[in-house]
């Protein structure tokens, strides 16, 4: 497989992604200036398990594949997430809340399904199908955040510092549109299946769509 395939099956997994998608609850609630501070805890709690799973899942990754495009990849987005922890503190001591509150908080099950579907992919798949599914699910995801950050300015008082996390994750990492697509194609090169690492993209998409639903759920 070429790098033009690579391309190609990326864009196709976006497309087919693109039209999965459906409303995000939590966002909408969050840019009207209706949800509950309570659930703003909630969004640091979750995200706080699920970056330092992530992290975990990256390293792990990076030492299962070390060499070429795949260990740079994977180390360089370990590395993000431990920014990313650091900047979500800033965010939970802007709600009032410490790191032993985070750590105490009780996750609810289906907001963990996306930290756990990478960990077994982590452990388990190819790192063709974790880029691939890290790619296509990228746009929507830095969108989300960005939305997320705007929001809790314009209508929660927050200051830019506070939002540090979300608009963080808001823009892809430098590179990393390439990385991934160099680790696609030698993976496909190597023997990979498309269609699992296209399977991969669809079902990370799906459990980023539970992560919102719970947070939005019960909220009218």
């Amino acid at each position: 497989m070429t790098r033009h395939s690579a391309t190609e099956l990326a864009a196709r997994a976006r497309r087919e992604i693109a039209d999965a998608t459906t409303q995000n609850r939590f966002i909408d609630l969050l840019e009207s200036g209706d949800m509950p501070r309570e659930r703003l805890v909630w969004l640091a709690g979750e995200e706080y398990r699920i970056v330092s799973s992530d992290r975990r899942s990256f390293a792990l990754l990076a030492a299962r594949f070390p060499e070429g495009p795949s260990g740079e990849l994977f180390l360089g987005l370990a590395q993000g997430e431990c920014k990313a922890l650091k900047l979500l503190g800033d965010f939970a001591a802007a709600l009032g809340e410490s790191d032993e509150n985070l750590s105490a908080y009780e996750p609810k099950p289906f907001a963990q399904v996306y930290p756990a579907y990478l960990a077994q992919r982590a452990a388990f798949g190819t790192a063709s199908e974790v880029a691939l599914a890290m790619l296509a699910n990228l746009e929507e995801w830095g969108g989300y955040c960005a939305r997320t950050a705007k929001a809790l300015r314009t209508h929660y008082g927050f200051g830019e510092a506070d939002v540090g996390f979300f608009t963080f994750f808001a823009e892809s990492p430098p590179g990393f549109v390439e990385q991934a697509l160099e680790v696609i194609a030698s993976g496909l090169a190597s023997g990979d299946d498309p269609e699992e690492a296209v399977r991969a993209a669809h079902l990370l998409h799906t459990y980023e769509t539970a992560f919102w639903d719970a947070l939005a759920e019960g909220l009218s």
